[in-house]
């Protein structure tokens, strides 16, 4: 939309249409100066809207009270219930038929389920007509809002909830946070009720809590996401300044400089903020910066074969399906496509599988895996796959060289590393998130816990899951992420690294001042040479406590100086030549002479000690 305004500041030609089902049309008019609106009356029959009168505390009880009494109360005409996911509908569904069986010889009910997760021939069993005396009461999630219109429908009951998806920038996370839905989201459920027919809509929540603790409208979802995409579209259509830049819905500042620092270290971005070879690379495909860089990553590995068809499943939603009536079973099939340690190979797994039995429905609906899914899969690689051509990029296959393919994945995932902390739980090398494997991992059931992993995502859910992980090589990290990681030796330890730091710069000290005692005693030498008094050097040791400085100060360096500093006198040259007739105040003066080699030496042998021993505690 900021594009198309700026678009439309030049060209005065161009006319943009903008159409919206949400009722927000005043807020698009308003950010293109005041445009005209045109407003078209949806063919609606009206809806007797009934507020609680007291708010509910549990919205699950309340719904499932609220559909039997329309049931037993109300006449023909199907029901439907708003629900926020696919626990709270499996529950919902399970208490109306529980509940329904303890009344005496109540009318007939069909319950039908529907959430994102079920196979298609289970979600088109909502569209079936009711055998005559049998009502129909679909439980949905907000799908059933605008997606899906269902003829029949005279009942809505709304839970006043939805489950929306958040991003903390702060912790690199994904949150699925149950909240409550805005005034919009109200009023489009309420209309479902009206679509063939006069109908009732019952909202469990009270009217005043409707009027002043919804939200108008849904936060926008550019708000509320991860921007590192859209951040990457932007710079290459030569967006410099993205804090600047006119968003209908501004997002937070958060969530754009982070979104600026993970494609700096994808190397995407160059330090100024500019792209880079690699970045304008990624922006010819339309999917998450590091599943792009995977792509382009694979052809210097030679596996991009393998990894056009990991990135295409990482595209859509889950592949396996966990019914709640035969969990155990569909536990048992999704092992037998377990790759140890990886979950990015387990769904390279399913794939060739599904492809070695000639893409087949039924020997998916078998092992309990979603052939939409599966299906949708394909079309994604398919399309990848004719943007590598357009790039020139080959297709090479590695086989079944597993380490290269986790090698490849580390590079797209190493800003999302973690290490293991204790039995099940890892930390996030980044943020020190402690962070949980999915209990549907591959990962999970290994019996061990690999040292180091990458992910593709965090969720917060009733704990922070890691989302599809792979085992990795810390050398790997450090060679690939650089900019993050270093290695350091086994059994080095921050402590360590303080120790040796201590006695490095300990050990500066004490070679400065051997320095500074050589350099006075050369000035002693010269000034023996020259004048006729000499005084007497003074050579400092630290003390301290250290291991090191207690051994030096052990050496009693003062006791060897402890000698008169005796001159010869005027006019008086001492003779080296012949030292067996040398006078008293020369052989005085040799004597000092030979006391200050001594010193030297030892010194030396102190700085010898020094270096020896920092060898031996640093090994």
């Amino acid at each position: 939309m900021g594009l198309l305004k700026k678009v439309l500041a030049r060209r005065r030609d161009l006319k943009l249409i903008v159409t919206s089902a949400t009722m927000n049309s005043d807020r698009f008019s308003r950010f293109y100066g005041g445009a005209p609106e045109f407003i078209i009356p949806g063919r609606t029959f009206p809806v007797d809207i009934q507020y609680s009168r007291s708010p509910c505390d549990d919205y699950v009880d309340s719904a499932v009270k609220q559909v039997l009494a329309i049931h037993v109360s109300q006449g023909p005409g199907d029901i439907l219930v708003f629900m926020t996911g696919q626990e709270d509908i499996e529950i919902t569904c399970e208490l109306v038929a529980e509940r329904l069986r303890l009344l005496n010889d109540p009318p007939k009910l069909s319950i039908l389920p529907i959430y994102s997760q079920m196979p298609a021939d289970l979600q088109a069993k909502i569209f079936d007509r009711a055998a005559p005396g049998v009502r129909k009461v679909i439980v949905a999630t907000n799908i059933a809002e605008t997606s899906l219109t269902v003829d029949g429908i005279m009942y809505v009951v709304d839970s006043g909830f939805s489950k929306l998806k958040v991003y903390n920038p702060k912790m690199g996370m994904d949150t699925l946070q149950i909240t409550p839905i805005s005034q919009a989201n109200a009023s489009q459920r309420a209309g479902r009720a009206g679509r063939t027919g006069p109908g009732k809509c019952f909202h469990l929540y009270t009217e005043r809590a409707f009027r002043d603790e919804f939200y108008i409208q849904t936060i926008p979802e550019i708000q509320r996401t991860n921007l590192a995409n859209t951040v990457l579209l932007l710079k290459s259509l030569g967006v410099r300044d993205l804090l600047d830049f006119d968003f209908m819905d501004p997002p937070p500042q958060d969530t754009i400089t982070t979104s600026l620092f993970d494609l700096w270290a994808l190397g995407a971005l160059d330090n100024v903020g500019n792209l880079t070879s690699l970045g304008r690379t990624m922006t010819a495909f339309p999917m998450d910066p590091s599943l792009a860089k995977l792509i382009i990553t694979a052809v210097e590995y030679e596996c991009s074969e393998e990894m056009l068809t990991i990135v295409a499943m990482l595209s859509v939603p889950s592949v396996f399906y966990r019914p709640k009536e035969r969990q155990e079973e569909s536990d048992a099939a999704r092992e037998k496509f377990f790759v140890p340690e990886s979950d990015h190979l387990t769904l390279l797994h399913v794939y060739t599988q599904w492809k070695v039995n000639g893409y087949s429905d039924g020997w998916c609906i078998r092992h309990f895996l979603h052939p939409k899914a599966l299906r949708r899969a394909k079309e994604i690689r398919d399309q990848i796959h004719d943007i590598m051509e357009k790039q020139k990029m080959p297709l090479i296959g590695c086989g079944t060289d597993w380490d290269i393919i986790r090698k490849c994945i580390c590079s797209g995932y190493y800003h999302q590393a973690a290490k293991v902390k204790g039995i099940g739980e890892y930390i996030n090398l980044r943020t020190s998130v402690t962070i949980q494997l999915h209990p549907t991992s591959a990962l999970y059931g290994l019996g061990y816990l690999p040292d180091y992993v990458v992910y593709h995502e965090l969720i917060l859910t009733s704990k922070e899951y890691m989302s599809c992980v792979t085992s990795v090589d810390p050398h790997w990290l450090a060679d690939l992420g650089a900019v993050f990681y270093s290695i350091k030796e086994k059994g080095y330890s921050a402590r360590d690294k303080r120790i040796i730091e201590v006695e490095f710069n300990r050990k500066a000290e004490l070679e400065a001042q051997m320095e500074e005692d050589k350099a006075r005693e050369e000035r002693i030498m010269a000034a023996e040479e020259n004048g006729p008094t000499i005084k007497k050097p003074r050579i400092t040791v630290s003390r301290d406590k250290s291991p090191i400085a207690m051994q030096l100060s052990a050496i009693d360096t003062e006791a060897l100086l402890d000698l008169p500093a005796l001159a010869p006198p005027p006019g008086v040259t001492p003779n080296f030549k012949n030292p067996r007739n040398l006078s008293a105040p020369a052989l005085a003066m040799l004597q000092l002479m030979l006391t200050s080699l001594v010193v030297g030496m030892r010194l030396y042998t102190k700085k010898f000690i020094v270096k020896k021993m920092l060898a031996e505690d640093c090994k």
